[in-house]
């Protein structure tokens, strides 16, 4: 599994899809991203537990801009003003949904399938 994304784009302002260097296409809404932000502000430094309230997080949410962070990570400015997370290309390939990432029948964790 390769963590070396060769394309990523924001779609109809309710989803991130992002191509790996190994072909492998990954889409994410942008209110699943949005509600697992990784920043301090999101989740607690000290015990790991989430702060941030999924339910928060209005359905349309939208990512207005994406940074890269160096070569192993992406920064994204939200509709809601919120920007500070950083979303390692690790993580985000270790979190796909689709079901070739997910054997076994795990159960899908985001609202749209690869």
């Amino acid at each position: 599994m390769s963590a070396t994304p060769v394309e990523i784009r924001r779609v109809e302002n309710r989803e991130l899809h992002i191509l790996w260097a190994d072909g492998h296409r990954t889409v994410f809404t942008n209110r699943f991203l949005r509600q697992t932000c990784p920043c301090a502000g999101c989740v607690s430094e000290l015990t790991g537990e989430r702060v941030l309230r999924p339910e928060s997080v209005r359905p349309d949410v939208r990512a207005e801009e994406i940074s890269l962070v160096g070569r192993y990570a992406i920064q994204i400015r939200w509709s809601d003003g919120h920007s500070t997370g950083i979303y390692s290309f690790e993580k985000l390939r270790a979190e796909c949904p689709c079901e070739a990432c997910r054997p076994g029948g795990a159960p899908e964790r985001r609202e749209t399938p690869c």
